[in-house]
């Protein structure tokens, strides 16, 4: 640590716990306390019961949670081959034309996730490219906003990455589609496996543009959540926000682990 005394020390664990349990931890543990409740008039929860999570993973619940697992996959994979394909093409370009490409893909995140939603439902609305109450729009929408996190992503590591392992097997006459699939994109195996944790993570919970786009045969979980607690079952909420991010965090789990055997390899 930067700070030697044992003074400083505890004075930065202090302050950290003071701002960590009031800001993230105890939001957090009111949810998971409220997961088990029928009740809760006093300090404490009332009435624990498993009931909320039995409906969480059975008939609609469990099919929104499928549903936001498959959208989350789909716009991470189109994310990161749009994302990276973008990255690799703007080392070629000039200064000013990758900013102007950065630029572009960080647009989605200066304006609120739902202007982003309505411009496509009205980009969408209209043959021949008519996908309004179709899953494939849902799909877009959040490719377009996780995008810019896998290009900002790979862009770092591609700045970061060692110009002479490119030229060493050039230098030995592979080709450069030879040196893209078997030497480039290895190396950035653990950027784009962070960028996938991101991406994945960010679309299981968006909720704003997906409001706007969604069909009733594709509700992500973050709108039924939204839904059920718009009824007044809080509770029943609560158990399916819980399981949202249990989800979540096995998927991060999952990547992590595949960061880690890229960055060994």
């Amino acid at each position: 640590m930067l700070l030697h005394s044992k003074a400083a020390r505890r004075t930065a664990w202090a302050v950290f716990l003071l701002l960590f349990l009031p800001l993230f931890a105890l939001p957090l543990l009111v949810i998971v306390a409220a997961s088990f409740a029928t009740g809760w008039s006093g300090a404490l929860p009332s009435g624990l019961t498993l009931a909320h999570y039995r409906d969480a993973v059975h008939g609609d619940s469990l099919s929104a949670l499928l549903t936001s697992a498959a959208t989350a996959l789909a716009a991470s994979v189109l994310a990161l081959t749009a994302g990276t394909w973008a990255a690799l093409a703007a080392q070629r370009l000039p200064r000013r034309a990758r900013r102007i490409l950065d630029g572009l893909f960080l647009l989605p995140l200066a304006v609120p996730s739902v202007v982003v939603g309505l411009s496509l439902l009205v980009a969408f609305s209209q043959p021949p490219l008519l996908l309004n109450g179709t899953p494939q729009i849902v799909i877009i929408a959040h490719t377009v906003l996780v995008t810019a996190f896998a290009h900002q992503s790979v862009g770092a590591a591609l700045t970061r990455l060692d110009p002479a392992y490119e030229q060493s097997a050039a230098g030995l006459g592979a080709r450069p589609a030879y040196v893209l699939w078997r030497v480039k994109l290895p190396l950035l195996l653990p950027s784009l496996s962070a960028a996938a944790g991101l991406c994945i993570a960010l679309s299981m919970g968006e909720l704003s543009a997906t409001m706007m786009l969604y069909p009733p045969d594709w509700m992500p979980l973050p709108v039924q959540i939204f839904a059920t607690t718009d009824r007044g079952s809080l509770f029943a909420g609560a158990a399916l926000a819980v399981v949202l991010m249990a989800a979540t965090l096995l998927a991060l789990l999952a990547v992590s682990r595949l960061r880690t055997r890229a960055a060994y390899r």
